[in-house]
C-alpha cells in the first residue's frame, strides 16, 4: 500500500505521465493493489548494431502497427493519477452559478486571483489563505460573482477527489481531514453523505480484512472452523457485497485449496486432487483459476500417465517384462483413456532411444581431458505435438503457420537452465575463445534513463542486461549465435558426447511440456510466479513500468533473474519461456511450408540469420506465446538473448 507521502508527491508531479481510469479508482475503493493506471507508450529508437527481440504492442482500433524495430523495447514510467485528473472525471453536477448583475470589483478580482494561485500551489482548504477561504471571502463581498462561485465549486470537486483517492488507498486519517474541509465548503452536503458512508464501511471492515489476511498468512485459509480467513471474507461480503478486497481474498483462499489439489497430483493422489477441486468449486464456482487448475490437473494426469508408460517402455527395453506390464497397468489406472496403451507393444523402440536414461532424469557429463563437467541436463521424453499456432489463436502471425505435427521419436536431453555467466566464463578461460562482443565489440543493453535498448560498445558477455558486470548465476546474455555454437562444439570435445544447439522444433516441444494452450502454464496471465515475464506490477530501479505486459502480474525482477528462480514447466525445465530468449540451430524461414516434421533443424548452407525462441524479461505477452519465433543475424548480441544446449542420447 503506498504511503501518504508518496501519494502527495505523485499528485504534485501528476498529469503528464498517465490517466487512471476513473472506474477503477471508485470501484476498488479500498483495494490499492488493483488501483491501475493506463500505460503510455514511447517510441523505441532503432539500433544499428543489433536486432534485439522486439516487445510488440497490439494495435488499437484504427491505429497502425509500429515496425518491429520500433518495438524493440518497452518501459515508460507510470504514476498514480493526480487529484486533478480524478476531479476532472468525477461524474457530478457543478453548483449553479449566480446571475451576475455587475462586474467584479478590483478587491474581489484580487481575492479570486489569490485564490486561484493558492489552488495551483496546493493550498486548497484548511486556513485563511487557502483557495476555499479566499473564494469564500470574494463571495461574501460579492455574492453574485460567477468567477468566485465557479472557483469554490472547483475547490469542492477537488476535495471530493482527494477524499475518494484517500479512501481508495486506505488512508482514513487523511480522508477524514479532507472530508472535514469539504464539510466547511457551502453546498457540499449531498457529496459528504456518500463519502461518509464509504468511510464508515472502511472503518468497519478494515479490521476484519486485516485479521483475514493474517489468518491467510498463518495458513488458516479455510480451516479450522470458526477461525479462518474464508469465514471472515464472507462476513465482510455481507456488510459490503461489492468489497473488492474480500472478493480477492475469497479467490486467494480458493487458490490455497487449488494448491492442495496440485500437491496431491504431485504425490499421484488424484482422488485427493478431485476432492480439493470439489471444495474449490464450492468456494468460487467457475472461477478462471479453478478452470485453469482443472485443466492443469487433467494435463498432469495425462503427463503422469504418459510418464509411467514411458517407464514401462524402459523396463521392457531392459528385458523386464513383468515390471513393464505393471507400469503399464499403473499408467492405465491413472488415466484409463491414455492414448498409446493399446499400441504399447508397437512403441517399444521409443524406450530404446533413451539409452540408459529415463525421461525426466537429470545428469551431468564429466570432462574427459580436464576437470569440469557439463551443465545439468534433463532427459526430455519423446512424443508428437502440433508445432506452430492454431488458426484461431489471437495474435497468430504468418511466421507461425501452418501448424503441423512434429514427431520427436529420438530421445534427447536439454540443459535444465540457460547457460550461465559462470559456465560460459569457464569455456572462455579454458578455450581462449573470444566472443563476438569482444572481437566485433559491444551489445545492445537496456538504458534505465530512457527505458529503451541502446548500443553499448563496452558491453560484453560478462555484462548483464544493463551493461553492468553480471553475476555468475545469471543467464549469460550479449551472446551471438556464433558464440553459442562455439560453446557446444567445445563442450562436445571436452565430454566426448554430442552437444549442439536445439532445433526450434525441439525447443517448442520442450517449452510446451505437453501443453496445447497459448502458454505452457495456461491461456493467460499466470496466477503464480511461473516465469520472469513483463508484469504490469513490475518496476524498474527508477520506477518504470511496461507499456504492454501481463496485467496484475509481478515477478519482482526488471531484467534477468538468477537461473532456477521460478517454477519449472511440466518437463522440469526452468526459464524456458522467460528470463532470456534463446538461440536455436535453425536458419530463419518466413513460415513452416516444407519444414521438417521429424524435429530436426531446418538449415540452409551459408545462412546468416537464425531463429530465436522463447520469451525474455522484456517480451510482450504475444512474444511469450509458445509458438512465437523471430529471426536475427548470427552476430546479434542483445541483453535479452542467451542460449541453452541439447545433448543427443
Amino acid at each position: 500500500m503506498p504511503s501518504k507521502d508518496t501519494v502527495q508527491r505523485q499528485r504534485a508531479l501528476g498529469g503528464a505521465l498517465g490517466v487512471v481510469v476513473l472506474a477503477f479508482g471508485l470501484t476498488y475503493h479500498f483495494f490499492p493493489e488493483v488501483f491501475h493506471v493506463s500505460p503510455e507508450e514511447i517510441a523505441n529508437p532503432t539500433s544499428p548494431v543489433t536486432r534485439a527481440v522486439p516487445a510488440l504492442v497490439p494495435a488499437r482500433a484504427g491505429s497502425v502497427l509500429p515496425s518491429a524495430q520500433e518495438e524493440i523495447n518497452a518501459g515508460p514510467p507510470l504514476t498514480l493519477a493526480p487529484t486533478a485528473v480524478i476531479a476532472a472525471r468525477l461524474n457530478r453536477k457543478s453548483a449553479p452559478l449566480p446571475e451576475q448583475l455587475s462586474a467584479d470589483s478590483p478587491a474581489v478580482k484580487a481575492l479570486i486571483d489569490r485564490a486561484g494561485k493558492a489552488f495551483l500551489a496546493g493550498q486548497v482548504a484548511g486556513d485563511k489563505n487557502s483557495a476555499a477561504a479566499l473564494y469564500g471571502q470574494a463571495l461574501s463581498l460579492k455574492p453574485d460573482s460567477r468567477a468566485a462561485a465557479q472557483g469554490l465549486d472547483q475547490v469542492r470537486t477537488h476535495l471530493i477527489a482527494e477524499v475518494t483517492q484517500d479512501i481508495a488507498i486506505g488512508d482514513s486519517e487523511s480522508a477524514r481531514t479532507q472530508l472535514d474541509y469539504l464539510k466547511s465548503v457551502p453546498n457540499s452536503a449531498n457529496d459528504v453523505g456518500p463519502l461518509e458512508a464509504s468511510m464508515k464501511t472502511l472503518t468497519e471492515v478494515r479490521p476484519m480484512l486485516a485479521k483475514a489476511a493474517d489468518l491467510l498468512q498463518q495458513g488458516h485459509a479455510d480451516q479450522p472452523a470458526g477461525n479462518n480467513a474464508l469465514e471472515l471474507y464472507r462476513q465482510v461480503q455481507t456488510i459490503d457485497a461489492q468489497n473488492p478486497v474480500a472478493s480477492e481474498g475469497v479467490l486467494q483462499v480458493q487458490h490455497v485449496v487449488l494448491d492442495r489439489a496440485l500437491a496431491a497430483v504431485a504425490q499421484n493422489d488424484f482422488t485427493g486432487a478431485e476432492n480439493a477441486m470439489t471444495e474449490a468449486q464450492s468456494i468460487q464456482p467457475e472461477s478462471p483459476q479453478l478452470q485453469q487448475v482443472h485443466t492443469q490437473v487433467e494435463a498432469i494426469r495425462q503427463q503422469r500417465a504418459t510418464g509411467v508408460l514411458a517407464q514401462a517402455r524402459s523396463a521392457l527395453d531392459g528385458g523386464n517384462i513383468a515390471l513393464a506390464k505393471q507400469l503399464a497397468g499403473q499408467a492405465q489406472a491413472i488415466n484409463p483413456q491414455l492414448a498409446g496403451i493399446d499400441e504399447f507393444e508397437q512403441r517399444l523402440t521409443n524406450a530404446q532411444l533413451y539409452a540408459n536414461y529415463k525421461p525426466g532424469q537429470v545428469f551431468t557429463d564429466r570432462f574427459v581431458d580436464m576437470n569440469g563437467q557439463s551443465p545439468t541436463m534433463l532427459v526430455v521424453p519423446t512424443g508428437k505435438y502440433m508445432m506452430g499456432a492454431p488458426d484461431n489463436e489471437q495474435g497468430r502471425s504468418d511466421s507461425q503457420t501452418p501448424q503441423h505435427e512434429v514427431n520427436l521419436s529420438k530421445g534427447f536431453a536439454f540443459s535444465q537452465t540457460d547457460v550461465t555467466v559462470g559456465q560460459f566464463r569457464e569455456f572462455v578461460r579454458a578455450s581462449g575463445y573470444k566472443p563476438d562482443s569482444v572481437t566485433i565489440g559491444g551489445a545492445s543493453v537496456y538504458d534505465e534513463s530512457t527505458g529503451v535498448m541502446r548500443d553499448d560498445s563496452s558491453a560484453t558477455w560478462e555484462s548483464d542486461y544493463a551493461g553492468h558486470r553480471a553475476s555468475n548465476n545469471l543467464p549469460v546474455v550479449n551472446i551471438s549465435w556464433n558464440d553459442a555454437n562455439a560453446y557446444v562444439q567445445w563442450l562436445s570435445k571436452r565430454t566426448g558426447k554430442q552437444y549442439r544447439l536445439p532445433s526450434e522444433a525441439e525447443f517448442e516441444y520442450a517449452l510446451r511440456g505437453g501443453s496445447t494452450t497459448r502458454y505452457w502454464w495456461g491461456a493467460g496471465t499466470p496466477k503464480t510466479k511461473v516465469e520472469n515475464l513483463t508484469g504490469s506490477l513490475d518496476r524498474s530501479p527508477s520506477g518504470r513500468r511496461w507499456s504492454h505486459a501481463f496485467q496484475g502480474y509481478s515477478d519482482g525482477y526488471w531484467g534477468p533473474a538468477p537461473v532456477m528462480t521460478f517454477a519449472p514447466n511440466a518437463f522440469g525445465l526452468f526459464d524456458i519461456d522467460g528470463n532470456v530468449s534463446e538461440w536455436t540451430a535453425d536458419c530463419w524461414h518466413d513460415n513452416y511450408v516444407r519444414a521438417p516434421v521429424d524435429g530436426s533443424a531446418w538449415v540452409n548452407p551459408g545462412c546468416s540469420s537464425h531463429v530465436i525462441r522463447g520469451g525474455s524479461w522484456g517480451s510482450s505477452p504475444e512474444q511469450v506465446n509458445s509458438a512465437y519465433r523471430q529471426g536475427a543475424e548470427a552476430s546479434v548480441r542483445s541483453g535479452r538473448v542467451g542460449f541453452r544446449i541439447l545433448r543427443e542420447l
